[in-house]
């Protein structure tokens, strides 16, 4: 056996794979794990150190720490009789890490399955080109479709991105292969199957209290995939200071194994076997796994085995040769397989390659029996690298550094003590507090005459102070001295006890805001006494930094959830391929989606990414929420944009949709606006053909009205120039026949006016001849003068009225 030069307890890594198949081999390394674990030169071993604080710290964290330090800080030479105390320590530790544990427990998380095989990103790959060649041709796409009824679309046209940037989104939060989907289905029904929210918060408990978390996987035909809680306790592995554990090369656990039950799980044991293991108990009692257990309960059935993981390599060796036609045929060899160079270049080649292994012991501590060294059967190879393997062992310590686990417990153990030892000497103060009392002075007493032949007695002065507060003194004694005790009776104040509990009040309220400086856990996070003050977002910011502080307890407790569900999903071709439940198991995912019962048949041969969702907290879901009202509010976004953003548990990519939303909004309502600008403007210019029309309209209405009109006044004008012409010919007709007729009154007017004048002229004529007659008779008669005036009969005058012609 070849034989490494470093000293060390195990065997060489660079053995032949033949030898490490060997039992002796194995027990070998069980004997190296067990004497690096349980070897106790300094006086202690590993193993028990780690339990022994472990333990230490699981107590403090229920409030149940050993009370016997206590003890000896109050007591005088160990003498406690003086004191009567409640020595229950206070479990101030307990309400921190249920805080802790159930606040991060709360958080919820989806598996998700990512398929990276060459076959699933050339169909992804494939989708997300169609989806490109539908948005360059869309335009296009619609004027097929629209002009000659041809559908051109690959996808729907109404789920088509607009944008790059909403390409990307719904590649991550839309696309999904049904084969990823059926992945994402078996690993939650493996996981639900376990009861694995069961064992998560185990895990956050630990990791809380003790700093580290660890979780099993392991595959049967019997059972199919189990996920085991494992306490860290029992934990042995290489050393390390990787956090993740990433790079040991041994893992196992110690149980404490019934013997009927080591039976079952070894048959092939004899009964001599058992017997020599039996005394494994008595023989390393107190030794392996008995600093916590009391002796007496110690059962000699009980055997510690140590079930352990090592990782090696082994070489895989092929031999090449030349067939007479030509063709080459490959045959396996072992590793020792090393011809000659001669012979390679003539005859034949070599081919090799390096692979972990995983070999699977279990060893009965104490003792030499190895009942178990084989070859892991089904080992979780990821498919992207088949060189490597994973061990059953999914482990984290976040806070480790050289080895040394920290824990938030371990940060605040010594404030927990401070605070006990303060509540006790609270507690001892209290004890020797008295109440306050009263002097009474019985010489005063005895000077005061009530008055009535009696002396003012105690009990009387007692009873008349405590019920009135008043006391009878006398300033003066009876001999007329002055009375030293005037005032009988006085108060005595007891107040040493008071200051000495306010300090131990503060001491107390200091050490507890020491925890709460020291763990990150602050009121706003456990809502214990918020300040009054303080607004809600500083509050909302304190339980955020509180959050913060225990985050790597939170990714811890994911990480060993995401590698459990990666081991799964590299169980789950075992499952298909050799359980005998594979049907059952089928049908049970089937059962969630029967579309996806057709991709189970060849689940086992993609290669899938596994990773978590993280849902968003209350502060998270908060600050979304107020995004999504303020845009709802401002009109950026629909109420159904609102529904689907609030499903994505992504805050980030919740964030990016609302943008992207927020964005097409915008420019779904500018191309509303437009169209209701071009609407407008069609119907304003529609309204101004109307009008243009109905203008016109009027103007060939007004205009032959005014025609008709024109017409009607010209008819009318041509009928009054006819009527007036017809009119003119009678009135001068008319006037014709007047003048006429007037041409006749004056003719005849003018023939009687001659008349008249030529009678009138004969009349003067006549009376002229008479008076010149009468004249001349005068004067030949010489008679007196005659008078020629008329006497009134020949004019219209002088008695003729004609008054009777005015009008009446």
């Amino acid at each position: 056996m070849a034989e490494s030069v470093v000293k060390s307890f195990f065997p060489s890594q660079v053995a032949s794979d033949e030898e490490k198949m060997s039992s002796e081999y194995g027990l070998r390394v069980g004997r190296a794990i067990q004497d690096e674990w349980f070897k106790s030169d300094s006086g202690t071993s590993r193993y028990r150190s780690n339990q022994n604080t472990f333990h230490h710290l699981r107590l403090y964290a229920r409030g149940e720490q050993p009370i016997q330090k206590y003890k000896d800080e109050l007591s005088i030479n160990g003498d406690l009789s003086y004191l009567n105390l409640d020595w229950k320590p206070v479990p101030i530790i307990s309400k921190f890490v249920d805080i802790l544990v159930n606040g991060i427990s709360e958080r919820s998380f989806d598996i998700k399955a990512y398929s990276q095989d060459p076959y699933g990103v050339s169909k992804r790959t494939a989708y997300m080109e169609s989806i490109i060649r539908d948005m360059q041709t869309k335009e296009l796409n619609e004027f097929a479709e629209a002009e000659f009824g041809i559908n051109l679309f690959e996808n729907n046209p109404d789920l088509l991105p607009d944008s790059q940037e909403e390409l990307e989104l719904h590649m991550q939060l839309t696309y999904k292969q049904a084969v990823e989907l059926a992945e994402e289905q078996a690993i939650q029904t493996l996981l639900k199957g376990n009861n694995y929210d069961l064992t998560k918060k185990r895990v956050i408990y630990d990791l809380s209290v003790i700093g580290i978390g660890a979780v099993k996987n392991r595959f049967s035909k019997s059972e199919g995939v189990v996920v085991d809680y494992v306490d860290p306790a029992n934990l042995v592995y290489s050393y390390t200071e990787s956090p993740y554990f990433d790079d040991i090369y041994y893992c196992g656990e110690v149980k404490s194994i019934p013997l009927n039950e080591l039976k079952k799980q070894f048959p092939d044991l004899t009964q001599e076997d058992l017997e020599q293991i039996s005394k494994q108990g008595f023989q390393n009692n107190g030794f392996y796994d008995r600093t916590i257990r009391n002796y007496d309960q110690s059962d000699s059935n009980t055997v510690q085995v140590l079930y352990f993981n090592f990782k090696t390599y082994m070489n895989e060796v092929y031999k090449v040769k030349e067939t007479a036609t030509g063709a080459s045929k490959i045959l396996v060899r072992d590793d020792q397989f090393n011809p000659p160079i001669e012979m390679l270049e003539e005859q034949f080649g070599k081919l090799s390659r390096s692979l972990e292994v995983l070999y699977e012991g279990v060893l009965v501590l104490g003792t030499n029996f190895l009942l178990k060294w084989d070859m892991a059967k089904n080992m979780m190879r990821p498919k992207s690298d088949h060189t490597k393997v994973l061990m059953n062992y999914s482990i984290v310590a976040p806070r480790m550094y050289k080895g040394k686990i920290e824990s938030i417990v371990s940060r605040i153990t010594g404030f927990a003590d401070m605070i006990q030892l303060t509540h006790l000497k609270l507690q001892q103060v209290m004890s020797r507090m008295i109440p306050d009392g009263v002097y009474l002075d019985a010489d005063g007493l005895a000077e005061i005459d009530l008055g009535n032949g009696t002396n003012y007695n105690p009990q009387e002065a007692l009873n008349m102070f405590f019920q009135t507060g008043s006391v009878i003194g006398r300033s003066m004694t009876q001999e007329g001295d002055m009375n030293p005790g005037k005032v009988p009776v006085q108060e005595i104040a007891s107040g040493s006890g008071g200051q000495k509990l306010q300090s131990l009040i503060s001491t107390y309220n200091y050490y507890l805001q020491m925890i709460r400086d020291v763990t990150g856990l602050n009121e706003a996070r456990d809502g214990s006494t918020p300040d009054s003050r303080a607004l809600v977002g500083i509050q909302k910011m304190a339980a955020a930094n509180s959050n913060t502080a225990t985050r790597h307890i939170l990714d811890a407790g994911l990480f060993i959830t995401a590698q459990t569900a990666e081991c799964l999903s590299l169980r789950i071709s075992d499952i298909l391929e050799y359980s005998p439940s594979r049907d059952a198991f089928v049908q049970k995912i089937g059962g969630h989606n029967v579309a996806t019962l057709k991709e189970m048949s060849d689940l086992h041969l993609y290669d899938f990414g596994i990773f978590l969702e993280l849902a968003p907290d209350d502060d998270e879901r908060s600050m979304l929420e107020n995004n999504i009202q303020t845009a709802l509010s401002a009109g950026l976004i629909d109420l159904s944009d609102a529904i689907d953003i609030r499903e994505i548990k992504n805050i980030k990519l919740a964030n990016q949709v609302l943008k992207i939303r927020r964005k097409r909004k915008q420019e779904q309502d500018q191309l509303i606006q437009q169209q209701n600008i071009q609407a407008q403007a069609q119907a304003n210019a529609q309204a101004q053909e109307v009008a243009a029309a109905a203008e016109v309209q009027k103007n060939q209405a007004l205009t032959s009205q005014k025609a008709q009109l024109l017409q009607m006044e010209n008819n009318f004008e041509l009928q009054k120039m006819q009527a007036e012409v017809a009119a003119k010919k009678e009135l001068m007709a008319q006037e014709f026949q007047y003048n006429m007729q007037l041409k006749g009154v004056e003719t005849s007017g003018q023939a009687q006016k001659e008349t008249q004048k030529e009678d009138r002229k004969d009349e003067r004529t006549k009376l002229q001849a008479t008076q010149q007659s009468q004249l001349i008779e005068q004067r030949k008669n010489n008679t007196p003068p005659q008078n020629f005036e008329s006497s009134g009969n020949d004019i219209i005058g002088g008695g003729f009225d004609l008054g009777s012609f005015e009008p009446r």
